[in-house]
């Protein structure tokens, strides 16, 4: 037998096949292809480019944190299997911070899992409470690995797209439209998938558009899973709320949480899920089957950062207060870079990212005939040209909606200063085509 396979970027199908044999793989990857991170990211690395793309932390690990590794490293038990559904020291730490967030009390046993990444515990979520041919909706742009669960779990993604309603530069205006939200909901759905603070967009819901999400979920009863691994990161006089925290809304909820984006550590891919212990229990087993168990010396680690954090809360010294302030420093300056050569910043009331719309600069890529989208030549174009890595927004979009990416490209703020300053210096090279 001659095995053969076809490359491309994602999207297209990569099974291997054998002429007359069934070694294959499953129908359900057909879809797979190229990772898109691999994609973009490969290529700033191949030229060697300021990365304001991909949303990890170039800056150093909290100071309070690396010593909480070398203690767990030190302790023989950290070094260990630890509990399947979470290490005792940090589902007991979770528990304690977010109670009084959630107003109640959380059983740190039963409604708490920890996982190996925010990504795991959304991958948990979607495979222990989706059957195959149910659907869930999500809100559109979405980060892409949810499409990527859905389709290895069966299911089907329903996609309701943010609207621009008012100023469009800013993301508080990027709004569902009532009658298309309402519309999406079947006898199939059985969640929806919710992200706040947002990614790409940088909208943080409001209580009332929370309120009202939460009102429709009821009303068809239907699971929430809510992806908040960005919550430590609010700008100004915006609030983070969780819709779990809303009346009637903790039965029916999932909130997910990550230390990687909370402590500026996405190496570490340790995340968690809270919510009622009838779901989460769900997801507990789909865990222990999976990956079994997160590492047991960062998952001591991070608990004992949020101990660490707990202590100084009120000081000035709160990492919780530095990290929102420096990143949203950090979007400032990004912001009047891309205005001062005439792009189009979507001010963020929060998270890693901000949109850039880019159509001022009258750039056209036509002729690169890739068969792409304009933002995607467009990002692999200031990739080649001017080392600067961005991430295209049309692949956070379904093929009906992606038409609403327009020109906009997202840049990531959780970076350096060096790396900040490197990427305003080639911003300011930016021409408009004449």
């Amino acid at each position: 037998a001659v095995v053969s396979t076809q490359s491309g970027h994602y999207g297209r199908d990569l099974r291997v096949k054998m002429n007359g044999s069934k070694v294959h793989t499953a129908h359900r990857l057909k879809t797979f292809g190229v990772n898109m991170w691999a994609e973009f990211s490969g290529l700033a690395k191949e030229c060697n480019a300021t990365n304001i793309g991909q949303g990890f932390p170039d800056f150093p690990c909290p100071e309070f944190l690396q010593a909480e590794v070398s203690k767990a490293i030190a302790k023989p038990s950290a070094n260990w299997y630890t509990r399947t559904q979470g290490h005792p020291a940090l589902v007991q730490a979770l528990a304690t911070e977010f109670s009084p967030l959630f107003h109640r009390d959380i059983n740190p046993m039963t409604e708490i899992v920890t996982t190996v990444g925010a990504y795991e515990a959304i991958f948990c979520s979607i495979a222990a409470l989706v059957n195959e041919g149910e659907e869930v909706i999500v809100i559109e742009p979405h980060f892409d690995c949810y499409k990527d669960d859905m389709a290895i779990c069966g299911g089907k993604l329903v996609r309701v797209p943010l609207r621009c309603t008012g100023d469009a530069t800013l993301a508080k205006n990027w709004k569902l439209d009532p009658k298309e939200f309402e519309g999406a909901f079947s006898e199939r759905t059985k969640a929806v998938l919710l992200t706040t603070p947002h990614n790409p967009i940088g909208k943080i819901f409001t209580t009332d558009e929370l309120e009202y999400i939460g009102s429709v979920c009821a009303k068809h009863d239907v699971i929430i899973i809510s992806d908040e691994v960005y919550e430590r990161v609010v700008f100004g006089d915006n609030k983070h709320v969780r819709i779990g925290s809303l009346p009637g809304m903790w039965e029916r909820t999932i909130t997910i949480g990550s230390a990687g984006k909370t402590f500026s550590v996405t190496g570490w891919k340790i995340g968690w899920a809270i919510g009622p212990q009838h779901l989460i229990t769900q997801l507990q087993h789909v865990s222990s089957c999976t990956t079994f168990t997160a590492p047991t010396p960062l998952q001591e680690a991070v608990a004992g950062g949020f101990n660490h954090e707990r202590s100084i809360a009120h000081t000035e010294d709160a990492y919780f207060k530095w990290l929102p302030a420096k990143l949203e420093d950090n979007c400032r300056k990004l912001a009047e870079a891309f205005r001062s050569v005439g792009m189009i910043p979507v001010w963020p009331d929060g998270g890693y990212f901000m949109l850039v719309d880019t159509s001022p600069m009258g750039w056209d890529f036509t002729e690169v005939k890739s068969g792409r989208y304009y933002d995607v030549d467009c990002v692999k174009w200031l990739t080649r040209e001017f080392k600067l890595a961005t991430i295209p927004i049309s692949v956070f979009y379904g093929e009906a909606n992606r038409h609403l990416s327009a020109k906009y490209i997202r840049v990531c703020c959780a970076k350096s200063d060096e790396t900040i300053d490197k990427a305003c210096s080639i911003i300011s090279q930016l021409k408009k085509s004449k």
